[in-house]
C-alpha cells in the first residue's frame, strides 16, 4: 500500500485496521458483532483518525440495528455458564468475558441457570448481557431485575449490551497483535 499520511498514526492498532483489506476487515469486526451491515457500513467510513472516531461510529451504527440482525447476532452468542467452544477469536473473547461467573459460587450459579431458563421461555431468546468484569451475583441480579421488563423494553435492552459488547470487542480488534 502506497504511503498514505491518513492512516500513519502512532497508533499501531488504528493504523493496522485502517489498513486491512475490506475482506479483512469484515472478517475482523465480524467477529466483533454478527452482523454484516454494521461491518460493511464501518469499513466505508475508514480511514479512521482516532480510536474515539471508530468507537463512536460503530456505536452510532450499531444502535441502527434492527430487531432481525439482533437476532442473528444472538445466534453467535453462547449462553451464561456455558463456554463457547472452539479456538475462534469469537470463542475465546466469550470464554473471557464470562470468566467472572465461571468463578462464582455454585449456589449462585445454580440460581442462574433456573432463571436464566425462565427468562428463555418468557422471552424466547438467550439472556444476553455485558458480561465482562461482572461477577455470578451481579448477573443474577441483573437478570432477576431484566424479568420485570416487557417484552418491547427487553429488546432494546438487549440491543444495547450486544452494542456494548461489540464495542468491547472493536477496542480488543485495535490492541491486537
Amino acid at each position: 500500500m502506497p504511503d498514505d499520511p491518513t492512516l500513519r498514526s502512532a497508533d499501531a492498532g488504528l493504523a493496522r485496521v485502517n489498513a486491512l483489506s475490506p475482506e479483512e476487515f469484515r472478517a475482523e469486526f465480524g467477529r466483533c458483532l454478527g452482523v454484516e451491515r454494521w461491518a460493511e457500513e464501518l469499513r466505508r467510513r475508514r480511514p479512521f483518525s482516532s480510536r474515539s472516531e471508530l468507537l463512536d461510529a460503530a456505536d452510532r451504527i450499531a444502535r441502527t440495528l434492527t430487531d432481525e440482525e439482533v437476532a442473528a447476532a444472538l445466534e453467535r452468542h453462547p449462553r451464561i455458564g456455558e463456554h463457547a467452544r472452539g479456538a475462534r477469536t469469537e470463542a475465546e473473547w466469550s470464554r473471557g468475558e464470562q470468566s467472572g461467573f465461571s468463578a462464582g459460587e455454585a449456589g449462585v450459579r445454580e440460581r442462574f441457570a433456573a432463571a436464566q431458563a425462565d427468562y428463555e421461555r418468557r422471552f424466547d431468546r438467550i439472556y444476553l448481557v455485558c458480561a465482562a468484569h461482572r461477577s455470578a451475583r451481579e448477573l443474577l441480579d441483573d437478570l432477576t431485575a431484566r424479568m420485570g421488563n416487557d417484552a418491547v423494553t427487553e429488546e432494546r435492552v438487549v440491543a444495547g449490551e450486544l452494542r456494548r459488547i461489540a464495542l468491547q470487542r472493536v477496542e480488543r480488534v485495535l490492541d491486537s497483535r
